[in-house]
């Protein structure tokens, strides 16, 4: 085999942590080369880690490098790794874990724990939430740095103390004549240990890195790793996680922790399990909180903190979520609420010769009432793409589609003589019946009820989505200020006008390009810069 390429940050604790790995792969007989790559996260010392804004500060430049073949291999604390790897790359093994706990280095005597305002220094959210649960009259700034860089700053400023991973520590020789363990204080996921990625592709190096693997280590750094990731908790969000395997009772023991930024808030949970139910303890620790409002808890966080917030009046997903540049705060609830109406089978024509349906929401309400099998269709216009897409899925083949009502209706205009039943909502529009009822047998058939479900919002929202009219009407019927209104099309825009100074419309009608609107305007306009490396 060739020499095998180690790539590792130039720091003295992930040089060591690299050479713990080359000494182990050279033991078992394999040629070995050190790459030092520098990481973003040490490039940006003037900066706290969460305000980045990118995940895996610390990992992103080595996971460049191997996706390039610049490395095979690549070293690093497991506690800085995201808990989503890059599409190919995977985790090849985790060395025996160190100490997981943090220390407190400290100066002068242990007076100032009693002290109103003893300053303690730390770049770490989940240890300054905390520090000020425990102390919360105590001031806690930022510091950031290797090891030896943050000691030296320690000595520089007139704190009276830092707080440092004691694997950190003891890693690299350092022993403080002053510092304190703190037991307390629930360490990062995985802290302590050192993990090996590699991409997947590459067999003969993943067999001689699956060597290494401490079965142990990575189970529970896996039970802490799946907390941090179903809480969707990353560098922005304060959490602490610790998982053993008690021997004698043959259990794994959990333990986890979500604070708010400030440590004023805080849910915790505790979890025995049997080895062979292990794997699942991360993934129920979370849930178990999430029910208990950590989801509510970060959101706040993220809120607070973000520099534009947006509003969506209809529940956005997690895919869509993730498509709004990340340092813009989102909120969401739905401002229209839909009721199906019971229909009976003998207020339809049979058969029904053409069927107009105009929404997902007309879709599912007919299905409501009858399963396909039940509806004796010959053609079927409909609305837009997706809508399209549910029908075929669900119901039969379309004949016709566009993008909107009025294009519909113009692809329709030769309809004559024909049997149309239209499935649509009690508030529909005018443009269809206006359009096919004069040269047609046309009926319509209101499968549902539109229900507004306003909410009042906060007016620090200076952006707010909009899907329909009625998601105006609602808005308007609770809040009196006057956001940027985003639309998703033409109608709704119009209906916005009445109410708003500034309307803009989708290019497409679709979220994805209300998002893309929305990300535009507000990167160039009230971010004043147009950099995306934060999307």
């Amino acid at each position: 085999m060739k020499k095998i390429r180690i790539g590792t940050r130039d720091s003295e604790l992930a040089l060591w942590q690299a050479t713990t790995v080359q000494k182990q792969i050279e033991y078992l007989g394999f040629e070995t080369e050190l790459v030092p790559v520098k990481a973003l996260g040490d490039l940006k010392l003037d900066e706290p880690i969460y305000e980045l804004g990118v995940t895996g500060v610390f990992t992103k430049n080595l996971d460049i490098a191997l996706i390039k073949g610049e490395i095979d291999i690549a070293v690093h604390s497991m506690k800085d790794v995201p808990t989503q790897l890059p599409k190919g790359m995977i985790q090849g093994a985790v060395l025996k874990r160190g100490l997981t706990h943090d220390v407190l280095v400290f100066k002068g005597t242990e007076d100032f724990f009693a002290q109103k305002d003893a300053v303690i220094a730390t770049g770490s959210l989940r240890r300054k939430a905390a520090w000020l649960d425990r102390y919360p009259s105590h001031r806690v700034v930022g510091l950031r740095g290797n090891v030896n860089t943050r000691m030296a700053k320690l000595e520089e400023n007139q704190w009276n103390g830092a707080i440092f991973a004691a694997a950190g520590l003891k890693r690299i020789g350092i022993k403080a004549p002053q510092q304190v363990n703190l037991d307390w204080m629930l360490p990062a996921p995985a802290q302590g240990a050192v993990m090996i990625t590699l991409m997947d592709e590459n067999e003969e190096v993943r067999e001689v890195i699956s060597q290494l693997n401490h079965e142990e280590t990575a189970l529970v750094t896996k039970v802490e790793r799946d907390f941090l990731r179903t809480l969707e908790g990353g560098c922005t969000a304060p959490i602490g996680a610790q998982a053993y395997v008690n021997q004698e009772e043959g259990k794994l023991v959990f333990e986890g922790v979500l604070f708010s930024k400030d440590g004023s808030r805080k849910l915790t949970v505790a979890k025995k399990a049997p080895l062979e139910y292990a794997e699942k303890v991360g993934v129920e620790a979370a849930n178990d909180l999430i029910e208990r409002g950590a989801k509510r808890l970060i959101l706040k966080d993220l809120l607070d903190d973000a520099e534009f917030k947006l509003y969506s009046t209809k529940k956005l997903s997690e895919k869509q979520k993730e498509l709004i540049d990340k340092r813009v705060g989102v909120g969401d609830s739905d401002f229209i609420k839909i009721r199906s109406n019971r229909i009976a089978k003998k207020q339809l024509p049979s058969p029904l010769d053409h069927v107009i349906i105009s929404s997902k929401n007309g879709l599912e309400s007919l299905l409501m009432s009858f399963n396909s099998d039940e509806l004796e269709i010959g053609q079927i216009h409909c609305v837009g793409r997706r809508t399209k897409k549910l029908i075929e899925q669900r119901l039969g083949k379309v004949t016709t589609v566009a993008p909107n009502a009025k294009a519909l209706v113009e692809k329709l205009k030769d309809l004559k003589d024909q049997e149309v039943t239209y499935f649509c909502g009690e508030d529909r529009l005018d443009i269809i019946p206006n359009a096919l009822a004069p040269n047609n047998n046309y009926q319509e058939l209101a499968v549902y009820k539109t229900m507004l479900s306003p909410e009042k919002i906060d007016e620090t929202y200076k952006a707010v989505l909009f899907f329909s009219p009625s998601g105006v009407q609602s808005f308007i019927s609770k809040n009196d200020y006057k956001p940027l209104a985003v639309c998703i099309g033409d109608t709704t825009a119009q209906e916005a006008r009445k109410y708003f100074d500034r309307v803009e419309v989708a290019k497409m009608p679709n979220v994805e390009s209300m998002l893309g609107l929305a990300n535009e305007i507000i990167r160039t306009e009230y971010l004043d810069d147009n950099d995306e490396s934060n999307s």
